[in-house]
């Protein structure tokens, strides 16, 4: 691809990030638009050689590509207000980055939507995870985008316009909630005595993530696989109070995908099933 003039509004954790990543395949980031102090720090150490701009100016500035990455919500509104200014052109090409959003946010503009299944920090060892990850794509230039993709090291996965919450979903109830639930499990070790709670748990999330992501369901192991219902009630007696709900919905999950894929008999998932029941409505067992 020829080397592109690019713009960056938002120098957040993913903005300034992919500007880097941009700027290290060969294209020129000339501008970025940095409002917090976090932003501004960002924009100084990621992207040093791009001017740090009103939003309206840096996308006049970049003539060739305009990388919006801002929070989902204030979406819309940034591109409206870029739109209102005039400072968005037929021949440029404005792609966020945005996994819940496709090309309805930009009306008649020449757009994309360019997502990074990834998770960012904001820091320079976010660029060496960048090759080789997949990109959630929707835009009707796919030439364009294969190349763009290809440059910062990724595979495009095409997604349909509709399809975008659903792929959006997807990504944040695995990698949003699996933060939570190893956080949630630490604090439960820490609360068992364990005093390096990522010792006892980095090899077994790790090989645990690693089987389900190679063998699906069949990699399920555990008490409610087991239908092990008295060992789950002793887990729900002895659990703190604020971590109960979330086990209850998962574990309820768990045995709903469980008994689909033939690894809890129903003979033994009915105790399970009957304890999960009393706890969800307050019942004593």
């Amino acid at each position: 691809m020829r080397t592109l003039t690019v713009g960056v509004v938002g120098a957040g954790r993913v903005g300034a990030v992919l500007g880097a990543a941009l700027s290290a395949a060969g294209h020129r980031v000339v501008a970025a638009a940095a409002v917090s102090g976090a932003s501004r720090e960002r924009a100084a150490r990621l992207l040093p050689q791009a001017a740090v701009l009103p939003a309206d100016e840096v996308a006049r500035a970049a003539t060739d590509l305009l990388l919006i990455a801002v929070p989902d919500d204030a979406l819309r509104g940034v591109v409206a207000g870029l739109h209102s200014t005039g400072a968005l052109r037929a021949d440029q090409v404005v792609a966020h980055t945005s996994g819940a959003h496709g090309l309805d946010v930009f009306g008649d503009v020449n757009g994309m939507a360019l997502h990074p299944a990834m998770t960012f920090t904001g820091a320079e060892s976010d660029l060496a995870r960048l090759p080789g990850i997949a990109w959630g794509v929707t835009t009707r230039d796919r030439a364009f985008a294969t190349r763009l993709v290809a440059d910062l090291g990724g595979v495009p996965e095409w997604i349909a316009e509709q399809a975008r919450p659903v792929y959006h979903a997807a990504l944040a109830h695995g990698a949003n909630h699996l933060v939570t639930l190893v956080n949630e499990a630490a604090d439960t070790l820490r609360a068992a005595g364990v005093g390096e709670p990522a010792r006892v748990l980095t090899p077994l999330l790790t090989a645990a993530l690693d089987n389900a992501l190679r063998m699906g369901d069949a990699a399920l192991t555990g008490p409610v696989s087991r239908g092990d219902a008295g060992t789950v009630a002793k887990h729900l007696d002895r659990l703190p109070a604020e971590a109960v709900p979330a086990y209850l919905a998962l574990a309820r999950r768990t045995a709903d995908r469980a008994l689909a894929a033939g690894r809890l008999r129903p003979q033994d998932a009915a105790a399970l099933l009957e304890i999960l029941y009393r706890a969800e409505v307050g019942s004593p067992a």
